[in-house]
């Protein structure tokens, strides 16, 4: 069953006078519990398709299905609550809040779902016992390392059960051996019948991924299937 479904989507910026193009006619599908890398040089589209298929932002023409709903004219707060139930999102620069522990950060989206602050709890503790961090529940994102911190962020995108995790260059700012945890991590996590969509330049990441979607100039370019993710 796709999980994310895109028809004939453009995306075009006016800037003055002038129109960029980002996405140009882009159709692309993506399968319930399949880890899909996408790739391509700066400016070849890969942000903006990331924030199409996160509800940030909408196409300018053509059709975005998640979960079998067409959610490109939504208006902004039905997005917004897409966002919060069924997308997690994992950033290269981790995006937590600094005056808030482990348990707290990864309580947030849940906080914006209403669900109770028991729940939310016990929720979080299981999420981040589930990323190794367990015996760091009391500890704030500056006494944890980078590889730490990024845990917590992947613990906080599950927090609410989401149909998809999106990633944003998710090991660019760990050093190698973080980012290798990290990356397992997010395999086991596909392993487990999550829906993986990653931005990334590194290759050991997209070799990894199932399926890498490659993007030049607002299109896709080339996709393939890797051996190691099959």
């Amino acid at each position: 069953m796709a999980i994310v479904t895109i028809e004939n989507m453009s995306k075009v910026y006016q800037l003055g006078s002038v129109e960029l193009r980002v996405l140009c006619e882009l159709n692309l599908s993506i399968e319930e519990g399949e880890y899909v890398a996408i790739m391509g040089p700066s400016g070849s589209g890969k942000s903006t398709l990331l924030n199409m298929i996160g509800c940030l932002d909408r196409p300018t023409s053509g059709n975005y299905f998640l979960g079998g709903q067409n959610v490109s004219e939504l208006e902004d707060t039905e997005l917004s609550s897409i966002r919060g139930a069924h997308i997690g999102f994992v950033f290269q620069s981790f995006n937590l809040i600094n005056q808030l522990n482990v348990i707290e950060n990864i309580e947030v989206p849940m906080y914006y779902q209403g669900r109770s602050e028991l729940d939310r709890a016990a929720r979080a503790r299981e999420m981040a016992e589930m990323v190794g961090l367990g015996d760091r529940l009391g500890h704030r994102p500056s006494e944890l390392s980078g590889g730490q911190q990024q845990r917590v962020a992947i613990a906080r995108a599950l927090a609410n059960d989401p149909l998809i995790i999106l990633a944003d260059e998710p090991t660019g700012n760990l050093d190698s051996e973080s980012g290798a945890e990290i990356l397992k991590i997010l395999v086991d996590l596909q392993k487990q019948g999550k829906t993986l969509i990653i931005v990334t330049h590194d290759r050991d990441v997209s070799s990894r991924a199932e399926r890498v979607v490659e993007l030049l100039d607002g299109r896709i370019s080339r996709q393939h299937y890797n051996q190691e993710g099959k």
